[in-house]
């Protein structure tokens, strides 16, 4: 990675290497290293919806957990209980999560809490003297990924992003950039990443607060809102929670807590597209075709009563050496990359096109995968992040292009909200000549619950 302003990432490395409730009858997860033989590493869970869950229970293999934190007590006591049986001993359960970070016996946090938690406890779970592993998209704002990239620079703590395209979905990602990189398709021209759209929402009422969950809490850094939502509740994946709400899974579609599909599949997909072109900044974002839910006025919503993230888009990104990149809400979720002799398709669950016809006769030379990974891959992400832990080294995700690619999903955002195409300068990580669209780089927090330093 280069950038002026910023340490480059090999340069870091080189740096980094010189330098509650629970069930009585188990026993309490205190000191587990000293009882550990294999010197296993203590986590804790910060945020346990969906993803918080999801990243626990594929990290039992590596590590043991002593604590977990949710401002929802139904979440927090479900998501214990289940920890507890997998590992058979009693976890110590906070509504604060300060509380897990005040303790020495914790080596690392995995934060999977809304978006706009998310630099507030990475950067105090650092300071504290954590290792983290923290869900995407890892920043609500551009200057929200600057500060954790200091962060990580002062303290020389490990910081794995969730992006576990790098490192899981049977390595088709890998693949795919390894065919990049042998030239299977010639010349790369134009990747389009399509992530999907969302619906909008009708108006969403003010309602009484669950019982079991700590709005003001919740709420945190972001603006004191009421509580609002509808009593259809969501089913599937997410479900057991109100389908229209500003809280529980529908966050994403609110600018106040999240950024819609942009940072929720967009950093998938981008961190792919880009992680194959070079890890190069953009020149020029223009949003070519998109639909708002609700009016906007100056980047601003002017009804605060739904959803407010845009619902299609067809974003066009000028990238470097001529390459266009294309982030639409139409079409198969997943990256086209489109080269001067092929072209195919890859997502999670299968990479279609010739050249990868081709590999029958022509397979990818021996080592491919593992030299676009940097190393044998890792058995998942969690994996990857412990051997981090071990090696101090950055693993597989880290924080420095997961923010490069994260930038242009931010300024796809900026852009549909102003109305206007954005010229972006990728070594001063400014907008060019445009005072008002830089104004939304970063964001206050609400007085309270700034980033205590």
């Amino acid at each position: 990675m280069h950038r002026s302003n910023v340490t480059p990432r090999r340069q870091f490395l080189k740096q980094v290497a010189a330098a509650g409730v629970a069930g009585m009858a188990l026993p309490v997860v205190r000191n587990v290293r000293a009882e550990s033989p294999n010197e296993r590493p203590v986590f804790a869970t910060i945020g346990l919806r969906n993803q918080g869950w999801a990243i626990t229970s594929k990290s039992f293999d590596y590590a043991d957990f002593a604590a977990m934190a949710d401002v929802d007590s139904n979440v927090l006591g479900v998501n214990v209980e289940k920890a507890e049986k997998k590992q058979n001993r009693k976890l110590d359960s906070y509504k604060d999560y300060r509380k897990i970070l005040d303790r020495k016996d914790i080596d690392a946090v995995m934060i999977a809490t809304p978006d706009h938690w998310h630099t507030k406890i990475a950067v105090e779970a650092m300071l504290a003297g954590k290792d983290v592993y923290c869900e995407k998209p890892l920043t609500l704002t551009i200057a929200e990924g600057k500060l954790i990239e200091q962060i990580v620079a002062k303290t020389g703590k490990v910081f794995q992003v969730g992006t576990m395209q790098r490192t899981e979905s049977g390595q088709r990602f890998l693949q795919a950039i390894a065919l990049i990189r042998s030239g299977r398709i010639g010349k790369v021209q134009r990747v389009t990443c399509g992530i999907n759209g969302m619906t909008g929402s009708p108006a969403i009422p003010e309602a009484p607060v669950p019982t079991e969950l700590d709005w003001e809490f919740w709420l945190g850094p972001a603006a004191k809102v009421p509580y609002r939502a509808l009593p259809e509740m969501r089913t599937g994946y997410g479900g057991g929670v109100p389908l229209y709400s500003n809280c529980h899974y529908s966050f994403r579609n609110w600018h106040e807590y999240s950024g819609g599909k942009l940072t929720d599949w967009g950093a998938h997909h981008v961190d792919i597209a880009c992680w194959a072109l070079g890890g190069k900044g953009p020149s020029k974002i223009t949003p070519l075709e998109y639909e708002l839910p609700v009016e906007y006025k100056d980047g601003h919503p002017l009804v605060s009563d739904r959803y407010n993230a845009a619902t299609s888009f067809k974003i066009g990104v000028a990238m470097p050496d001529d390459v266009e990149m294309i982030i639409t809400s139409e079409g198969d979720n997943g990256i086209l990359f489109e080269g001067t002799e092929g072209r195919f398709f890859v997502n999670r669950g299968k990479i279609v096109g010739k050249p990868v016809e081709d590999l029958k006769e022509n397979p990818l030379p021996d080592g491919a995968i593992e030299d676009v990974y940097g190393g044998k891959v890792s058995a998942n992400h969690t994996a990857n992040f412990v051997e981090a832990m071990k090696s101090r080294k950055q693993p597989i995700s880290d924080v420095w292009s997961h923010n490069q690619m994260l930038e242009i999903c931010h300024l796809s955002n900026i852009a549909m909200r102003l109305g206007r195409e954005l010229k972006w300068d990728p070594a001063k990580r400014e907008i060019v000549d445009d005072t008002q669209a830089n104004a939304f780089l970063s964001r206050e927090s609400r007085q309270g619950y700034e980033i205590n330093m």
